[in-house]
């Protein structure tokens, strides 16, 4: 990211980022909101107000009546899951990540001290996990698994079922699951599943956010819901320790954006599906393997015929070509041979971008790209080969 805002010509996917404005309404409340004085401290966890309405949300959309007293405002999702961390997994205690991960994640399980283990989730799969082997990632040093659906970086979605038997695996060696929902809005062919909606015994905490669904990444807010009431109270400490408390006119802005029309968030779900499908289109035509992406807006690429080492590739592509995508291994072991690309980026650039990528994978010469290498077979080691533009129908 940082070398592609050095270049001005770069076509930009590598980054997470909704391609539209915050909603017109959104911002017009803020600043009214604003010029009537909503511009000082709130309490540590966010407005009243607010959180009445989070609740409500939680309610009707998750599944599991919530009371606001259970709901925290944080100042953006990572800011929540990072106080759960810090708040839950003692220093030299485990948190377990899917692999391919978010590596926010990690960062901040071991700014706590605590150690990261992960659970495979497989390409041949559409990345997504069998509880079996969540179950055997578990040790005696496991405090905690973290649970993203839909997922960033891969775009999958979990079925009930394995939320459940993830949920199970959790009951059975007592750890909490921290459940990363920042996409919820955003699924294509299944219906998002809550984890809260299961939870029956205040083991699951769940993150959400304003910046995916709403466009608003600038302003920094989430939210978590807590129904562990000594946990809750701990994060409430943590929240006033790290940042005072989140900003109030993005409060009124989240209020508004909750409260207001609806029919921008729709309005994104078809566009990020009709990219999935233009994209999709597009490499299945050129040869160019990829996951099939269920939610989300992001597509996991397979460009490990031209090399095994994806940041090698992303950063030639950069270099060569002026496009920005994510190199799988940022995400972890499971995500090398990959790059991932933003189907949020506008679609002319998203299809711009991915024919000057399958250029590259079809010429790629290891002789003018030191440290490049080709794998055997020509595609991801472990993962069967499958016809351009899929992978093997999961069993």
């Amino acid at each position: 990211m940082e070398l592609a805002l050095r270049d001005p010509e770069a076509i930009r996917l590598e980054v997470g980022e909704p391609d539209t404005t915050t909603p017109a309404h959104v911002i017009d409340a803020a600043a009214c909101d604003a010029h009537a004085g909503h511009t000082g401290y709130t309490s540590s966890v966010g407005t009243a107000d607010l959180r009445a309405a989070l609740a409500r949300t939680v309610t009707q959309v998750n599944g599991r009546p919530a009371t606001p007293d259970e709901v925290l405002v944080t100042h953006g999702a990572m800011h929540g899951l990072t106080m759960a961390l810090h708040t839950l997994v003692a220093p030299g205690q485990e948190v377990l990540v899917p692999d391919p991960e978010f590596p926010n994640w990690r960062m901040a399980a071991v700014g706590g001290g605590a150690v990261v283990g992960t659970y495979p989730t497989k390409a041949s799969n559409g990345f997504i996990p069998v509880v079996a082997d969540v179950e055997a990632a578990v040790t005696e040093r496991t405090q905690a698994i973290i649970v993203c659906s839909p997922n960033n970086p891969t775009g999958a979605v979990y079925p009930a079922e394995v939320l459940a038997g993830i949920l199970e695996v959790a009951r059975r060696h007592d750890l909490w699951v921290l459940s990363d929902e920042c996409y919820e809005a955003f699924t294509f062919d299944a219906p998002h599943v809550s984890l809260l909606s299961m939870d029956t015994d205040d083991r699951v905490l769940a993150f959400h956010s304003f910046s995916k669904t709403h466009a608003m990444t600038g302003w920094r807010l989430g939210y978590v819901v807590v129904p562990d009431a000594r946990a809750r109270e701990l994060m409430e400490h943590l929240a006033e320790a790290q940042v005072a408390c989140p900003s109030a006119v993005s409060q009124r802005a989240a209020l508004a954006a909750l409260l207001g029309p609806q029919d921008h968030v729709a309005a994104a779900r078809e566009s990020y599906r009709e990219r999935r499908e233009a994209a999709i289109s597009l490499l299945t035509a050129r040869g160019v393997p990829c996951v099939r992406p269920e939610g989300a807006f992001y597509l996991m690429v397979d460009v490990s015929a031209a090399t095994g080492d994806s940041e090698a590739f992303a950063l030639r592509l950069l270099r060569e070509r002026h496009v920005s995508v994510a190199p799988g291994s940022a995400f972890g072991p499971a995500g090398e041979g990959m790059v991932r690309i933003s189907l949020a980026s506008a679609k002319t650039d998203i299809l711009e971008g991915l024919g000057r990528l399958a250029d590259m994978v079809h010429t790629w010469s290891d002789a003018e790209a030191p440290g490049g290498s080709v794998t055997p077979g020509g595609h991801l080691a472990g993962v069967p080969a499958a016809a351009p533009g899929t992978v093997p129908t999961p069993a």
